[in-house]
């Protein structure tokens, strides 16, 4: 049942499209990038059970809709991607070329953090620090163990 119905939904979706390159004419709208998301994993995925598969594959239509967006969008198609696309850090060993400073930035990231916490803590009244000897209007601040006595 469940594999009649996808193919019934392919079917209509093959229908609706016709021989338009998107669904609402010649431009893409948020329903072809959701039935885009869709159709490509089906069309492009090796699957243990291909019934729907080549189902997707024998309506041609579909097949050059999700071949369209692929080339348009995503001109590379899983092979290197163009000079403007961000590759990962460390793949040719040019961590360093792309950001020189990136370990500097990370610790000041987190020293500027700890420093925004401990501030906080200490406006807020979370933290304080008391001296020894008397505190304020004549009373004895009071150690951890005897407050958690006093609770």
């Amino acid at each position: 049942q469940l594999y009649r119905d996808a193919r019934e939904c392919l079917t209509l979706l093959s229908q609706r499209l016709g021989s338009q390159k998107f669904f609402f004419g010649d431009s893409p709208a948020s329903l072809d990038a959701f039935v885009f998301s869709r159709l490509a994993p089906l069309l492009k995925a090796k699957l243990p059970n291909g019934k729907l598969q080549q189902h997707l594959k024998s309506l041609q239509n579909l097949c050059n809709y999700c071949t369209s967006i692929l080339s348009l969008y995503f001109p590379w198609d899983g092979g290197e991607p163009p000079a403007s696309a961000p590759r990962a850090a460390g793949t040719d060993g040019s961590e360093a070329e792309e950001d020189p400073h990136k370990r500097r930035n990370q610790l000041l990231s987190v020293l500027v953090g700890l420093a925004a916490m401990l501030g906080y803590a200490f406006l807020s009244g979370i933290v304080s620090i008391q001296r020894g000897g008397v505190g304020p209007a004549g009373r004895q601040p009071i150690a951890l163990q005897e407050e958690e006595e006093e609770e």
